[in-house]
């Protein structure tokens, strides 16, 4: 398969490469590098990129839903306003992404490396974050209702103004998160291990009457 006059096939060198608006769906790129690559409104729809190096690449507004990114180096990319709904990135490394605005929601993002990466205004709803690593990653008005945040690690993050009604966070760890205004509503909270700033912060929203909190 051609696009834009690059070979588009599993484990092919694509540094750089322009596919802007490209049509990609159900392609196999699957171990490819992408290093810096340009995929600007890109359909990857279905996609294997399973171990594809995109550090640095530009997915903004790309559709990746129901890709499969499992273990993708992801590092730097932009994936502003992206379509990532539904999409499996279970061990992928989105350290320092750019995924603010981006479409996330029933995804699979376990396990994952998402450090210092923006996910301002993200749809995070319904989404798997089970043992994610989100220290100190931007989290600022996201959507994570019904998302599962058990185990995952969210110590320093902003998550001021998200919405976490009804998620799982049995297990996360939330030192020195900012959780101001966020709503945590019906939210599983368990046993959190919590500094007294942290449970003043949790305390201002409004978790269900019949949630308790240990401190």
């Amino acid at each position: 398969m051609k696009a834009n006059g690059y070979q588009i096939e599993p484990g092919a060198n694509l540094t750089k490469a322009d596919l802007r608006h490209t049509n990609l769906t159900n392609a196999d790129l699957s171990g490819a590098n992408l290093t810096g690559a340009d995929l600007t409104g890109a359909n990857l729809t279905g996609a294997d990129l399973r171990g594809t190096n995109l550090t640095g690449a530009d997915l903004s507004y790309a559709n990746l839903s129901y890709a499969n990114l499992a273990y993708a180096n992801l590092t730097d990319a932009d994936l502003t306003g992206a379509d990532l709904s539904g999409t499996y990135l279970s061990g992928a490394n989105l350290t320092g992404a750019d995924l603010s605005e981006s479409d996330l929601s029933e995804s699979d993002l376990s396990d994952t490396y998402l450090t210092h990466s923006d996910l301002s205004g993200a749809d995070l709803s319904g989404a798997d974050l089970s043992d994610a690593n989100l220290t100190h990653s931007d989290l600022s008005g996201a959507d994570l209702s019904d998302a599962n945040l058990g185990g995952a690690d969210l110590s320093g993050a902003d998550l001021s103004g998200a919405d976490l009604s009804d998620a799982d966070l049995i297990g996360a760890d939330l030192s020195g998160a900012d959780l101001g205004g966020a709503d945590l509503s019906g939210a599983d909270v368990g046993e959190l291990e919590l500094n007294e700033s942290d449970l003043a912060a949790l305390l201002r929203g409004p978790i269900r009457s019949d949630e308790t909190i240990q401190d």
